[in-house]
């Protein structure tokens, strides 16, 4: 049998912890835009009307969530014309449609490593 006067022992532990992530955004535009520009230009409009009118869409599900959109009715589009026709002119028109507007994904991992020594020291 061993006779021991004094020492130590030391013990050491490592545990590693792994976590993948992933987080998915969804970003809706719930109306429309609709924007127009240019130069030498103006409505036909007796009053000179340059917005169209909305009106709803059907419902749309997503990812079991029910959304109503509203959007441009095109049939009510304002109208346009040539303000002096021995001139220039530019129209550009823009229409922003309601719906599914980006999608963001996010993959990230995140490791975590954890070590414990203890060191026992012993005498007579």
């Amino acid at each position: 049998m061993p006779n021991f006067r004094s020492g130590s022992s030391t013990t050491s532990s490592t545990s590693e912890s792994v976590i993948n992530e992933t987080i998915t955004s969804y970003q809706y535009r719930t109306g429309y835009t609709f924007s127009v520009s240019g130069h030498n230009i103006e409505s036909t409009d007796i009053d000179g009307y340059i917005n169209p009118t909305s009106t709803s869409v059907n419902e749309q599900t997503v990812g079991g969530v029910n959304f109503n959109w509203t959007t441009l009715d095109a049939t009510s589009n304002p109208r346009w014309k040539i303000s002096n026709p021995a001139n220039s002119f530019s129209l550009i028109e823009n229409v922003m449609a309601p719906g599914l507007d980006t999608v963001t994904n996010i993959n990230r991992v995140i490791t975590t490593s954890t070590t414990t020594e203890s060191t026992s020291t012993f005498g007579q």
